[in-house]
C-alpha cells in the first residue's frame, strides 16, 4: 500500500443533545466547513462504548439544518427521541487519504501532531507524544525534555494558541503548575522557584 492510498481518520463533530421527537441531534462541530461534512449522505464512524448498540456500525446524515444558530442533523436509522438519546455523546470521524489536508484551519490528524515540539513562553519544554480524545475535548499527551512523565494538556485554544506543521512546533500557555509539578518531583523549593532565564 502506498502512502497517497493509506487512510486516516478525522474528527468532525460530537452528538451534544438529542432535540425534538423525530430523532434529530444538536451537534458541536469541529469543522469549517459543516454543510459539506453533513451533507445528506455523509457516513461516519462512531466513536462510542462498546456497550452502545451503534458501536461497529456507521452513521449516514439524513439532513442537516441550522436551528436558532445551532447545527442539528437527521440520521439514517434514528427516527425518534430515543433513538437520538442513544447516541448522545458520540463522536464522529471520517475516514481520509493520510496525506490529504484536513480542509480545517484548526483540525489536525493525530499523525500530524505527534513528535511536535512542545513550545512556552519561547523555550521547547518537550514534544507531543499522543493525542487522546475525550467526549468534552481532546489532550495533547506531553512528555518533557529529560523525563519519561507525561503531562496531559488540554487541547484548547486558550491553552494551546498556535499549532504550526510546517515549523514542527506547538505553543503552549498553560495555567501555573501544569508543568511545574514534574520539576517540583525529587527537587527542593528553591530549586524548582529558580529560572535559568533569569
Amino acid at each position: 500500500m502506498t502512502v497517497a492510498d493509506e487512510k486516516t481518520q478525522l474528527r468532525v463533530g460530537r452528538l451534544v443533545k438529542a432535540h425534538g421527537l423525530k430523532g434529530a441531534l444538536k451537534l458541536e462541530l469541529y469543522t469549517d466547513d459543516p454543510e459539506g461534512r453533513f451533507a445528506p449522505g455523509s457516513t461516519f464512524t462512531l466513536q462510542v462504548p462498546e456497550s452502545s448498540p451503534w458501536h461497529g456500525k456507521p452513521l449516514t446524515v439524513r439532513e442537516f439544518r441550522w436551528m436558532n444558530s445551532h447545527p442539528v442533523a437527521f440520521f439514517q436509522g434514528v427516527d425518534d427521541r430515543d433513538a437520538a438519546e442513544g447516541l448522545v455523546r458520540a463522536i464522529l470521524w471520517i475516514d481520509q487519504p493520510i496525506d490529504a489536508p484536513s480542509g480545517d484551519d484548526d483540525a489536525w490528524y493525530d499523525h500530524q501532531l505527534v513528535g511536535l515540539s512542545v513550545v512556552r513562553d519561547g523555550d521547547v519544554i518537550g514534544r507531543v507524544a499522543r493525542v487522546d480524545h475525550l467526549p468534552a475535548h481532546d489532550l495533547l499527551v506531553v512528555t518533557p525534555h529529560g523525563t519519561e512523565d507525561e503531562v496531559l494538556v488540554p487541547f484548547v485554544s486558550q491553552i494551546v494558541p498556535e499549532v504550526d506543521i510546517a515549523s514542527g512546533r506547538v505553543v503552549v500557555t498553560p495555567p501555573p503548575g501544569l508543568f511545574e509539578e514534574l520539576a517540583d518531583d525529587g527537587a527542593t523549593g528553591d530549586a524548582a522557584a529558580s529560572d535559568p532565564s533569569d
